[in-house]
């Protein structure tokens, strides 16, 4: 059954005849493209439950963390609060995910996943890493280390945005 999710964006290759000027030389604008092409093939992978990388991260989070607080999800995954409320939201109209009061606080409640949401994540791990394994398998012996310089990238531009000499691209809330 297909919901409101926002349609995935199209594929970001060049198009012939195009100037690109600099673009064509940035690393953020090819990971852009990178990043377009691996949201629409995970989503042509999990098209069957309408899940895009999102849902499903959330879904791994509440999963390996129950009672997570909605505020902390957000938190783990770089979004405003608000994101994080109609992420859980969508999980909880779903069935698949459920707020429950927080033990020892009457003030805050936990997400924790349904018995529908398990069954479901455990289906949707088994897709997602086939189409990992996949990947990878197209990439060869780069693929490791490609990962890996991924993460080391995220680390480094993380850490020269929050150095005292830039400031926050956003304020905080």
């Amino acid at each position: 059954m297909k919901t409101d999710s926002p349609d995935p964006e199209g594929l970001m290759l060049p198009v012939p005849g195009v100037d690109y000027g600099p673009l064509d030389g940035l690393l953020g604008y090819a990971l852009r493209r990178a990043q377009n092409a691996l949201y629409l093939d995970f989503y042509r992978a999990t098209a069957e439950w309408d899940v895009s990388p999102q849902r499903f991260a959330a879904l791994v989070l509440i999963a390996r963390n129950p009672g997570l607080r909605q505020g902390l999800l957000a938190q783990a995954m770089g979004l405003h609060r608000s994101g994080a409320l109609r992420l859980t939201d969508w999980l909880t109209v779903q069935g698949w995910a459920e707020r429950r009061d927080a033990p020892g606080d009457a003030r805050a409640w936990g997400l924790h996943l349904t018995a529908a949401g398990k069954k479901r994540l455990a289906r949707l791990e088994a897709a997602v890493a086939e189409h990992d394994r996949a990947l990878l398998a197209a990439l060869g012996e780069h693929g490791p280390a490609l990962k890996a310089g991924l993460d080391r990238l995220a680390w480094v531009a993380t850490a020269q945005s929050t150095t005292p000499q830039n400031k926050p691209r956003r304020p905080k809330p």
